[in-house]
């Protein structure tokens, strides 16, 4: 079978090209910097310069194709019309344009994000409706949009569409030797000391690897029409923060803010915090606690547990540090508060707000 890969130079994309050659299949990768195709190093795949938001070249990538991963998306907060045109619009135009191509099926990428936090103190599943009036933050509200809209647009369109919705992806890159990108970064922070803060709060960990075999479980099994969780385990960030260190060996001190603190991030404004840690903490603070039972019941999806995904996750970079292969990212509000943080554990600084935290029963250092 020929099939074309959308955003096969990201993280999941690569990985799920990779798996794809494997199989036997012939597959077309697209690309707007070529570049870029160091992320499938030695892989054998027939490169095509498009652009996911261009119907002319995307209608070209597509020709002669039987089958469409449309897993290129953008895991930011800004530029918000940029993030909004590849979450929400892309999605929409990649199924119109490979009905028209004639191809049989499109599985698009989306996220736990599009389905909203879980609510009522349980994991979420694919029944949950989202938000009326959306979340307020516009990654988990354009990966919503983007994955009604190709599910609305496939039977309008006559061809079958397959959504999947990856929880929080660790693992390492399918090209080792580069650094990591998105949501690998918070492992790589922490292991340089440079992660001053974390929320206290649910996130859902699952392996790359077991992403990109979902992503074939559902072009095989997956009912036209639906999505499914591509989820793992279930954890706390201070739980996944202190399973880091111990399998790393790497012990840094590190500040644990309430989720109701960080959801608004209102008082936190009034520091000299970056932005870009302002936004983090802010998507970072909703329960992403999800199920993937209906995955595992219908496509025979068996994912790994978090202690592995992590393990393989430090593991790779530890490698680029050694290597040093990853470089350090300047941000001098980071390294200031990573460095304070540091220094008040040294002098027992902190101890004055661990005795806070004993007394309301919340952790508020690691």
């Amino acid at each position: 079978m020929r099939v074309c890969v959308t955003g096969a130079t990201g993280f999941v994309g690569a990985h799920l090209t990779a798996k794809l050659v494997r199989a036997g299949h012939e597959v077309r990768v697209t690309v707007r910097d070529a570049r870029r195709l160091e992320a499938l190093k030695g892989l054998d795949v027939e490169a095509v310069n498009a652009d996911i938001l261009d119907r002319g070249s995307l209608r070209r990538a597509l020709r002669g194709c039987d089958m469409l991963y449309h897993a290129a998306g953008m895991v930011a907060s800004r530029p918000e019309r940029e993030v909004w045109r590849v979450n929400a619009v892309a999605p929409r135009i990649a199924v119109e344009v490979a009905a028209e191509a004639g191809l049989r099926r499109v599985i698009v990428t989306s996220s736990v994000a599009g389905i909203g936090p879980a609510r009522g103190g349980r994991p979420a599943d694919e029944r949950q409706t989202y938000p009326q009036a959306g979340t307020g933050m516009v990654y988990p509200d354009a990966k919503h949009e983007g994955e009604l809209a190709a599910l609305t647009t496939g039977p309008r369109a006559g061809i079958d569409v397959v959504v999947v919705c990856p929880s929080y992806i660790l693992g390492p890159a399918f090209n080792r030797s580069l650094p990591g990108e998105t949501s690998t970064r918070i492992v790589g922070n922490y292991l340089r000391g440079r992660l001053p803060a974390i929320v206290d709060s649910y996130t859902n960990v699952v392996d790359v690897e077991d992403v990109a075999q979902g992503h074939l479980l559902a072009a095989r099994r997956g009912v036209p029409g639906e999505r499914y969780i591509l989820g793992g385990e279930n954890l706390r960030w201070p739980e996944a923060i202190e399973r880091i260190s111990r399998l790393s060996g790497i012990h840094h001190p590190m500040v644990v803010l309430p989720p109701e603190l960080a959801s608004g991030a209102g008082a936190l404004r009034r520091l000299p915090l970056p932005t870009g840690m302002l936004e983090g903490m802010r998507l970072m603070a909703p329960e992403w606690r999800y199920s993937s039972a209906r995955a595992r019941r219908e496509l025979k999806y068996e994912p790994r547990g978090a202690s592995e995904t992590l393990k393989r996750t430090v593991d790779w970079y530890l490698e680029l540090i050694d290597d040093d292969r990853m470089p350090a990212r300047s941000s001098r509000s980071f390294d200031l508060m990573s460095t304070w943080v540091r220094n008040a554990e040294r002098f027992g600084l902190l101890f004055p707000l661990k005795a806070a935290g004993q007394l309301v029963r919340r952790r508020v250092v690691i």
